[in-house]
């Protein structure tokens, strides 16, 4: 993806590079107060003390971080989309697709922006967030949104009269934003001459509400940002039951206030941290120090790494592309392995960690699930920590599986073991030995309970901080905003969808369609274990299109009152949702994983997908085992209650 679009210093005309270089600087202190203020609370704790109001300030911080990194990741074209449009070679219907879906955006956050300057006004008390009323930080939510409809109104492919063209999704979301505008105005009275067409306009969305949000879908598929789809459609279901133009903004805000996510951020950071840096060049020659006498050693390094790096990323993608061209270097010209098995491995291990702390997509399951269940009135009895321990031991056997089949598929080809060296294993064990601790550190703190999972988040950064810029010096002081550069974007794009989808699972709550989902399901499949084959394929094609986190977040709210019906514990439920997910990026014909191993190995894609087939077979087999056995999801769990 390109992202030359979020450097400051390559913006154009002097009011362009001030935006710029204020966006950046807005996002940059915002991540790094984020990971100040959790660690410096950790440490005046053990002198009980406190820092007053910390954590309603850093919540607003994470609130201003995720509008303004939504802001840039526009500006860089890389929010998260489906995107099927790039698989079509015709230009002229590309660029068709593309004045569709850009003009739908546009409209939709110009909604949207006005929407957020009426929740500004009515929606919030003016409490004080520390010395600073809350306004101020919300303040944030239509400029952002509506910043972000300009640029991607500039940025339609009109050839012709852009200027005009350009502005019509700009004032035909202002028109249907009416109902904020007037209410701003006028407060809850407008004139009466303005009733009819308030009127007209709710009882437009509710006759068009089907065809709108099927319409919505569809621009998803050609493009449109995953987000903008998620927030029309949320706006179009409340708007047809008359909601209050304030009702998305709330759910927004709510989620982007949510103190238990601003880990999101702070282990995104790590993970770029650590993939920035020679870490894994220093992992991986530990790891073949280590096991390399072994037949096979060389495939347990692999797996190790990448399920290392996918845990910290949260993105398989980020694996594959920043460690593939190394750990292809090493297998097939220093160990010797076929190249076919090779890409195999590497694009089936790029999303393993997937399972293991502190993955952000366990993360965001955990909360996803508690908040659906909060909603439905149902008992929230696992914390984010059940969720990481019950995901342990599918993560462990989806790790084993893979080193085991590699393992034997090697021993056929006679890959050739190098004799055991202590001195040289010790050398690079020393050598990684800040990389090896960090996760164990972490899990421990953690787990003990000495400190929270935000505190963790916030830690994991500054250890990284010391360890690769100022002990290993991988990476230079100067250039560790090029760092913050690279995850900004990825920030953005993932927190705008986190915050739409909790509007749109308030919404579809509140017109009770997980409720009637449930009771069609329930009334047409009776068999509980027909519902987890039916659960594993449905999975497997959206783990094909969507990224994990738009899954999640978008598809999870429908599953979990369908698992409460059939009785399947909430944890048990995400762990068979995530490890499906995970086996849906490998999935042919559009798994996103055989796209990024096609663009990384400069392979054709059926290629790819002809070498990952093995490793895909093996990854169902534990699919199925982790599904219908709960106890390998539930066991661990029990203990700790």
């Amino acid at each position: 993806m390109e992202r030359n679009g979020g450097n400051p210093a390559k913006e154009g005309g002097h009011l362009a590079r001030i935006m710029a270089l204020a966006e950046h600087g807005i996002c940059y202190t915002a991540l790094g107060l984020l990971a100040l203020v959790p660690v410096l609370e950790a440490l005046l704790r053990q002198f009980s003390l406190t820092i007053p109001s910390a954590r309603a300030v850093t919540a607003h911080i994470f609130l201003v971080l995720g509008l303004f990194a939504a802001m840039i990741t526009t500006k860089s074209k890389e929010h998260i989309s489906i995107a099927v449009v790039q698989y079509i070679k015709n230009e002229k219907l590309k660029t068709v697709l593309a004045l569709i879906s850009g003009s739908l955006s546009s409209f939709l956050l110009t909604l949207l922006a006005w929407n957020s300057a009426s929740f500004l006004r009515y929606g919030l008390s003016g409490r004080l967030v520390g010395f600073i009323p809350n306004q101020v930080f919300a303040l944030a939510m239509p400029i952002a949104y509506a910043v972000m409809a300009l640029r991607l109104a500039l940025a339609l492919p009109w050839k012709k009269a852009r200027p005009f063209l350009s502005a019509l999704p700009l004032l035909l979301g202002t028109a249907c934003a009416l109902p904020a505008i007037a209410k701003m105005i006028w407060g809850f009275e407008p004139p009466q001459a303005l009733l009819f067409w308030l009127d007209f306009l709710y009882d437009t969305a509710h006759v068009v509400k089907v065809p709108a949000i099927l319409l919505l879908i569809a621009a998803a598929l050609a493009g449109t940002p995953i987000f903008a789809a998620i927030g029309g459609i949320a706006m179009i279901i409340l708007q047809a039951a008359f909601g209050e133009p304030e009702a998305v903004p709330i759910q927004i805000y709510s989620a982007l206030t949510d103190g238990d996510i601003i880990a999101i951020p702070l282990f995104t950071l790590t993970g770029f941290f650590l993939s920035e840096s020679k870490a894994g060049e220093r992992l991986l020659q530990t790891f073949r120090s280590l096991f390399n006498w072994i037949p096979g050693g060389m495939i347990i390094a692999t797996v190790i790494i990448c399920a290392f790096f996918t845990s910290f990323t949260g993105a398989s993608g980020v694996t594959i592309l920043a460690l593939g061209g190394l750990l292809y270097t090493i297998l097939t010209e220093k160990s010797q392995y076929p190249d076919r098995f090779s890409i195999g491995l590497l694009t089936s291990s790029g999303c393993i960690g997937l399972l293991f702390p502190p993955s952000l997509p366990i993360i965001l399951v955990g909360s996803t699930s508690n908040t659906i269940l909060h909603f439905m009135g149902g008992t929230v009895d696992s914390s984010i920590l059940h969720y990481f321990i019950g995901a342990l031991i599918p993560g462990c056997i989806l790790v084993t599986a893979m080193i085991v089949f590699g393992i034997g598929a090697s021993r056929r080809v006679k890959i050739p073991v190098e004799a055991f060296e202590f001195p040289k294993a010790a050398r690079s064990l020393k050598h990684a030995a800040f990389e090896i601790l960090l996760p164990f550190s972490l899990i421990a703190l953690y787990f003990s309970g000495i400190l929270s999972l935000v505190e963790i988040s916030a830690v994991s950064v500054f250890y990284v901080f010391i360890t690769e810029v100022l002990i290993h010096k991988d990476i230079a002081v100067a250039d560790t905003a090029k760092v913050f550069l690279k995850a900004v974007p990825i920030i953005g794009g993932v927190l705008s969808i986190l915050a739409m989808a909790k509007g749109l699972s308030y919404a579809i709550i509140d017109t009770q369609v997980p409720q009637n989902f449930t009771r069609w399901m329930q009334a047409a499949v009776e068999s509980k274990y027909l519902f987890l084959l039916l659960l594993n394929l449905a999975l497997l094609v959206v783990g094909c299109l969507m990224d994990i986190f738009s899954a999640i977040l978008v598809v999870l709210p429908l599953i979990v009152p369908l698992g409460q019906a059939y009785g399947i514990d909430p944890v048990h439920l995400g762990v068979i949702f995530i490890i499906n997910l995970e086996v849906g990026f490998l999935t042919p014909p559009v798994g996103m994983n055989l796209f990024l191993a096609s663009y990384r190995f400069k392979r054709p894609f059926m290629e790819i997908c002809r070498f990952v087939l093995p490793f895909l077979l093996i990854q169902l087999v534990v699919v199925f085992l982790v599904t219908y056995v709960p106890a390998l999801s539930t066991a661990l769990i029990k203990l700790v209650r």
